[in-house]
């Protein structure tokens, strides 16, 4: 007696599909940010030739490790990969086992909705277009005075805000989705693969 075990089963593998590419997507931010810091140092110890650091660099490493990690988050729930603490769970097995999985991918829910809510009323501040109607729409409050960039660079801060935001969603969708999977493990008494 499981939760609809056939619509578990498809919406996860829609939700691999979608954490996956995305981790990938994350993982060439994440390498183009070490090739940014990489030319950046070599370019600061061949001052004598001509070169210099990547100007800037900084905050695009900030920017982009930022946007990466939350790339990675998804496919990390989905996979439960997060770091937790299982002294007590791994002696006992079982059905109390996948409770306490249950129970972690609660806690996980309530704070990927945390983070989105305020991630988004982060964006929703920063994001510089829109008239009143849309905005109020979309819970994005008032349209700021004007639009904020990083220092050096001058790139618009809302870029960032809006892709993590995108990453952090699927987090929280994610989220939820393995609520649902771990409910069905506790209803059959086992991990069943995905």
């Amino acid at each position: 007696m499981t939760l609809a075990k056939s619509a578990e089963a498809r919406v996860g593998r829609v939700l691999e599909h979608l954490a996956r590419w995305l981790a990938y997507a994350g993982g060439a931010i994440l390498v183009a940010m070490a090739l940014v810091t990489v030319f950046s140092v070599l370019g600061r110890a061949l001052l004598s030739v001509g070169l210099g650091p990547i100007r800037g660099d900084f905050e695009m490493v900030e920017a982009g490790c930022a946007i990466a990690i939350f790339a990675f988050l998804p496919w990390c729930q989905l996979r439960r990969g997060h770091v937790t603490v299982d002294v007590l769970v791994d002696r006992v097995g079982g059905r109390f086992k996948l409770f306490m999985g249950l129970l972690g991918d609660l806690a996980v829910t309530v704070i990927s909705g945390l983070i989105l809510w305020r991630l988004y009323l982060g964006f929703g501040e920063k994001f510089p277009f829109g008239e009143a109607g849309f905005r109020d729409a979309f819970g994005m409050g008032a349209k700021p005075f004007f639009p904020e960039t990083t220092y050096e660079l001058e790139l618009p801060v809302w870029i960032p805000f809006g892709l993590a935001t995108i990453g952090a969603t699927l987090f929280f969708v994610v989220s939820v989705y393995t609520v649902w999977r771990a409910l069905n493990w506790v209803i059959d008494g086992k991990e069943t693969a995905a």
